[in-house]
């Protein structure tokens, strides 16, 4: 332990204070990262930082634990590179010609033995409560059935008449001024702001995903089985998300928009919607519904 106590001060007096100047550069990062995040809503945006800003109690909790996981990793990625970069300086053959011959610690082994555990048990709490949080579905207030389909979605809404309707891409020369491309789509899935929606997802050919990132969800659609997720969303606006697993080839093509509106709006809108897809069950289905995105 005596032959190792100059070691470990030499090593580490250097250490700390380059520690606490590479943290308040990274710290003065993530406040301008965090200042750009506050920007975006519902989508990705060109050279954005950062995850999307969350507008519901899981994509809250997502976002806080994506923090504490980027400060552990910065903190172990820094503590590295600067104790190679003292033992490169400071024990090279230059520097030190006579090189040690201590082979064993037992205060350094017992060290990095305890710490990696202590940082696991730190990332692991908070990972726990999280997957108990998006698997722990609250009494909801409204049901949607979500259906991934090639190439597009399909929602049913069993508690406001049982209508279903079709969600597909809108193609590039159909887009109106602000509209973001391929994100847009024709018929949006549309819920009322701060009520607990529950989703049941399936697919009807193949393995899908339905996510979307300002809602922290992220399921897939299983053909023959049905997994469920859930949101909460907190604020209006349209927030978009896309099929998360490769699907077939016009998987790029299978965006989800969601309208997130007033409780009075949304029983507006599920009045006139119930009748709107009962009409078009009876009409037959037209050639341009029946090509793929790419045929668009």
């Amino acid at each position: 332990m005596k032959v190792f106590s100059p070691l470990f001060s030499r090593l580490f007096s250097p250490l700390f204070c380059s520690l606490a100047a590479i943290a308040a550069t990274a710290a003065a990062l993530v406040t301008g990262a965090s200042a750009a995040l506050a920007e975006t809503f519902g989508q990705p945006t060109p050279w954005q930082m950062g995850m999307q800003t969350p507008v519901t109690p899981v994509g809250d909790e997502i976002y806080s634990f994506n923090t504490i996981l980027f400060w552990i990793t910065t903190a172990i990625a820094v503590f590295v590179m600067v104790l190679l970069g003292v033992i490169i300086v400071r024990y090279n053959a230059r520097a030190n010609p006579v090189p040690s011959r201590t082979t064993h610690n037992t205060f350094l082994e017992v060290c990095w033995t305890i710490v990696p555990v202590l940082i696991l048990v730190v990332i692991a709490v908070p990972s726990f409560r999280l997957l108990f949080l998006e698997l722990d579905v609250p009494k909801p207030d409204l049901t949607i059935k979500a259906t991934g389909k090639q190439w597009l979605w399909s929602y049913s809404y069993p508690d406001n008449g049982n209508f279903e309707f079709d969600s597909t891409v809108v193609a590039d020369k159909d887009l109106k001024p602000g509209q973001p491309r391929l994100l847009t789509v024709d018929n949006e899935l549309v819920v009322p702001v701060n009520k607990v929606v529950h989703v049941l997802v399936t697919g009807a050919d193949v393995i899908h995903s339905f996510a979307v990132p300002s809602f922290g969800i992220r399921i897939d659609a299983v053909p023959g089985r049905i997994n469920d997720t859930w949101f909460k969303a907190t604020r209006e606006g349209m927030y978009y998300g896309q099929c998360s697993e490769l699907c077939g080839v016009d998987h790029a093509f299978m965006p989800i928009a969601v309208h997130v509106v007033s409780e009075d709006e949304f029983t507006k809108w599920a009045a006139d919607a119930k009748q709107k897809y009962a009409a078009d069950d009876q009409a037959p289905p037209t050639a341009l519904a029946a090509a793929t995105p790419a045929q668009r």
